[in-house]
């Protein structure tokens, strides 16, 4: 279980295709309090570390999860968003976020304005999930608040710290991002789905 707020950026060092699996190794400054079996949302990814040293560990993403998310796509060198599991007793931050990524968005448009960002998103709304204004989004493990909410396209607000320490600082039209959908709002989509 995760909250949606980035703890820092890390950097594939190396990626390790082995059968249907991936084998990322990320250098990050909290690789040195990892420890192996621990749970890390990458981009809103949530994997297992399996290695670790001082510097960098790996973890293994499975062909499922590289076919619904952006981990296929990284090349060394790229940045990655980083959370830890949440603590059981901490202020939850963000919002409940599971680091089980729901489908990916294309990032169509970005607009700065009066020093914040607004970036626009499209997915797929035929695979049933949807978004709500002010409502709660996870963009690559990020926790935001939706501003504006389309049939397929919904729109966030960057703040400065926000845009410096995350991925937003990398995205330009095109750029591919995880999206996990608000958990509470999934479960009543469900629901309502089942008694039509």
């Amino acid at each position: 279980m995760f909250t949606g707020i980035i703890e820092t950026l890390g950097i594939v060092k190396d990626l390790q295709k082995d059968g249907g699996n991936l084998h990322i190794t990320v250098g990050s400054q909290l690789s040195s309090e990892l420890k192996i079996d621990q749970s890390v949302s990458h981009n809103g990814v949530c994997l297992t570390v399996v290695s670790l040293d001082e510097n960098s560990y790996t973890v293994t993403a499975i062909e499922e999860t590289l076919n619904k998310t952006n981990l296929d796509d990284l090349t060394i060198g790229d940045s990655v968003n980083l959370e830890r599991a949440m603590i059981m007793g901490s202020r939850l931050d963000g919002h409940i976020v599971q680091g089980h990524v729901d489908q990916t968005a294309t990032c169509i448009n970005i607009e700065e304005k009066d020093g914040s960002w607004f970036f626009t998103f499209e997915y797929d709304a035929n695979v049933g999930n949807t978004t709500i204004e002010k409502g709660s989004i996870t963009i690559d493990g990020t926790s935001l608040t939706v501003v504006d909410s389309g049939a397929d396209t919904f729109s966030v607000a960057i703040i400065p710290y926000t845009f410096e320490h995350t991925r937003f600082k990398d995205y330009e039209v095109g750029t591919v991002v995880n999206l996990e959908f608000d958990v509470i709002g999934k479960y009543v989509a469900k629901l309502l789905s089942i008694r039509q």
